[in-house]
């Protein structure tokens, strides 16, 4: 007599299906490995994503930290998350090894989706009510004068940025594009007509705007960050774009 108890299959959860692999009628067989019916998420409100951190920056990275990130879907959204557990197992792709540090995060609204591709900042330092200044003005020397600062930044993420230094919430963001600053640069401002030379203390950065710490700069200086020429605008490496309207001699600054 045939068993008929053992030839339903039922779900083990309540959930929402996410994909089928079998069609009515299909033959289903079980030999090692058991195949997969059905993928079926128990709760999409609760989500987990999984990131692939670098070796140089998992020492940044702690349970508990705050974490945002954006998602292509949703540009100008961005969604925050706590890491939950950073994984021991490395993965090595390319001698490019990488660790997982899996965040957990609140997806009320639904607006995220199994296997989306994220973009994830570690907040791994922070600063409230600090002055800060453009990067671009720590690249920036008058002409005839040879630039002997360092190289600042190993990547900007943004090179639109005010020339006045304001006071406002510094954040530097680690595994995700955050950058470190250099201890010291001179930056030039814009006073009694000409351009002065100020050295500044640093702090962190987060790729667009540097903490000043300590030096002779006020809230509200005119910091410069390029300079303008007759012909068309010129950078810092003399290229002339001649699509660029004319403007007037002088230093570039708000």
């Amino acid at each position: 007599m045939v068993d008929l108890n053992n030839t339903v299959i039922r779900s083990p959860v309540d959930g929402i299906v996410i994909s089928r692999t079998v069609d009515v009628g299909q033959t289903v067989a079980a030999s090692l490995q058991a195949p997969t019916l059905f993928t079926i998420a128990n709760d999409l409100s609760k989500m987990e994503v999984h990131t692939n951190v670098d070796e140089a920056d998992v020492g940044n990275v702690s349970e508990g930290q705050e974490v945002t990130f954006t998602v292509d879907a949703h540009p100008t959204r961005r969604f925050k998350g706590v890491v939950y557990q950073v994984r021991n197992a490395p993965t090595v792709v390319q001698n490019v090894v990488t660790y997982d540090a899996v965040v957990r995060i609140d997806n009320k609204e639904l607006l995220l989706k199994p296997g989306m591709t994220a973009n994830v900042q570690f907040l791994v330092s922070q600063s409230e009510d600090v002055l800060a200044i453009p990067n671009m003005a720590m690249r920036f020397r008058p002409s005839g004068q040879k630039d002997e600062a360092q190289e600042l930044l190993h990547q900007e993420q943004s090179r639109a940025a005010p020339a006045v230094g304001t006071r406002q919430t510094s954040r530097s963001g680690g595994g995700g594009g955050g950058v470190r600053s250099a201890r010291s640069a001179r930056i030039y401002v814009f006073k009694n007509a000409k351009a002065q030379p100020v050295d500044v203390q640093l702090g962190i950065t987060d790729g667009s705007r540097t903490e000043v710490r300590s030096g002779e700069l006020e809230e509200n200086d005119a910091v410069i960050i390029g300079m303008a020429s007759g012909a068309g605008t010129q950078s810092q490496t003399g290229v002339v774009n001649p699509f660029q309207p004319a403007q007037p001699r002088g230093f570039g600054f708000r």
